[in-house]
């Protein structure tokens, strides 16, 4: 089971903005979620997760915000302060895919929402799913991705013209903080092996760093039988397309973990199967990490597996394991039959039709 960690470090001890993701449901037993319906195919594949999700008497209701980027002048924020603090309060939220308009002075929508509301890990579950073929059988492999700075803290400038220079950010409290939460993930969730993915034979000093926190985090953890490894990142590349059984969890830097996490998506079928979770100690946001898919909207072709499955990851942390285990259990089985199937799994299925496979099945799970 999924749990968020007690905050480490002293500037994390001292945020004020910090607090432990709650799973006590409201009085009347129901859980709000903040629920971001995405561009292109987005709003589609969430009206799936809500008609399985009240299907399967869910108890969760959803609080809607709309991101519309088009309306908004570059510069300005992408995200309301409003729509922030939803997640915030209700410590749940579910995102559908989103585009961020290039060249016009804004910040990537998805980079925004994880510093503004502290989702530190980044955790990929890619296992193989019954009945979609491809090249590797039985994959399962966790990635955890530090999500807050490295390449990705928007620190570049020009040096001179023709010259731009990009700075990687690496800090203790951060890497002790990803580290702890893959310890964790792996002893919540009965995994034997915690493999830390560098490149400090290269970037000695913030590679560097990041690997000297991963050994100091194996080593209080080193009494619960949890064999540690570290793997530079074109080593890890090369056993995860040649034997990925070789490889359990896996906690990296941002931009690692982006990669990485895409090759593992690629071993069990793609991103549309492939779920996403951001993890931060006030709240939790389940993403689909797919693109709009701006050439089939409209068309009821969407397949919405990857929103469902990153859902069911935010059901696991409130404690709704029976729900989320009918759910998946009746996905497994339709795309087991291999009779309803989208057209990126190789059918030709609508998203309703293959919605309504998975209600149908549910339903016979129930009687």
């Amino acid at each position: 089971m999924l749990r968020i960690l007690p905050r480490i470090g002293n500037s994390l001890r001292n945020s004020s903005r910090s607090r432990a993701l709650s799973t006590t449901p409201a009085a009347d037993g129901t859980y709000t979620v903040t629920l971001f319906p995405g561009d292109g195919i987005g709003p589609e594949i969430s009206e799936s997760v809500k008609t399985i999700f009240a299907a399967a008497e869910v108890p969760v209701k959803w609080e809607t915000h709309i991101i519309d980027v088009q309306a908004v002048k570059p510069g300005d924020d992408l995200v309301s302060k409003d729509a922030l603090d939803s997640v915030r309060r209700n410590g749940f939220g579910l995102k559908g895919p989103m585009a961020t308009p290039i060249g016009k002075g804004h910040r990537s929508l998805n980079l925004t929402l994880r510093k503004e509301l502290g989702l530190y890990a980044n955790v990929r579950p890619c296992v193989s799913m019954p009945g979609v073929d491809t090249l590797y059988k039985d994959v399962d492999v966790v990635t955890v991705r530090e999500n807050t700075e490295g390449e990705y803290s928007g620190l570049e400038h020009i040096v001179y013209p023709g010259v731009v220079e990009s700075l990687k950010v690496i800090t203790r409290d951060a890497s002790i903080r990803v580290c702890e939460y893959a310890f964790q993930y792996a002893k919540n969730n009965n995994r034997k092996k915690v493999t830390a993915v560098h490149k400090a034979s290269v970037m000695k000093m913030s590679d560097g760093l990041f690997l000297e926190c991963a050994q100091e985090v194996a080593e209080r953890h080193k009494d619960e039988d949890i064999e540690f490894q570290t793997l530079l990142i074109d080593n890890a590349a090369s056993f995860l397309v040649s034997n990925p059984s070789l490889i359990d969890v896996m906690v990296m830097p941002n931009l690692y973990g982006d990669i990485i996490s895409d090759l593992c998506a690629g071993l069990i079928g793609g991103l549309g199967l492939t779920p996403s979770g951001n993890m931060g100690e006030g709240c939790m946001l389940a993403e689909a990490v797919h693109g709009t898919a701006p050439d089939i909207v409209g068309q009821n072709r969407a397949n919405p597996t990857a929103l469902l499955m990153s859902a069911l990851m935010m059901l696991r942390h409130m404690d709704l394991h029976d729900k989320a285990q009918l759910i998946e259990k009746s996905v497994h089985k339709v795309l087991r039959d291999g009779k309803v199937r989208t057209g990126d799994i190789g059918g030709s299925s609508t998203c309703t039709e293959y919605t309504d496979a998975i209600m149908r099945e549910m339903d016979a799970l129930r009687e």
